[in-house]
């Protein structure tokens, strides 16, 4: 099986590196991201540079096809009536 990083474009807040380190490892992108934030602290932001720099180097993941992109999380101008 042919396993590829790439960033992801559904689990993402800021350029997708963190949720396309959590799918390509199986863990949850939400611990990847805590991780981040600590070791950005840790090494004085240091981290920072080399979330920018695989932001970069990272490819972005392959868009599926089958139609319009849908984000799956419900948002969007479809909202509940008040």
């Amino acid at each position: 099986m042919d396993k590829r990083l790439y960033r992801s474009r559904t689990e993402r807040v800021v350029a997708g590196v963190c949720g396309g380190l959590g799918a390509y490892f199986g863990v949850d992108p939400v611990l990847i991201r805590v991780l981040a934030v600590i070791l950005g602290f840790i090494s004085f932001g240091t981290a920072i540079l080399l979330y920018v720099a695989l932001a970069f180097l990272i490819p972005l993941e392959p868009e599926t096809s089958g139609g319009a992109a849908t984000t799956g999380d419900g948002g969007g101008s479809g909202g509940a009536a008040a």
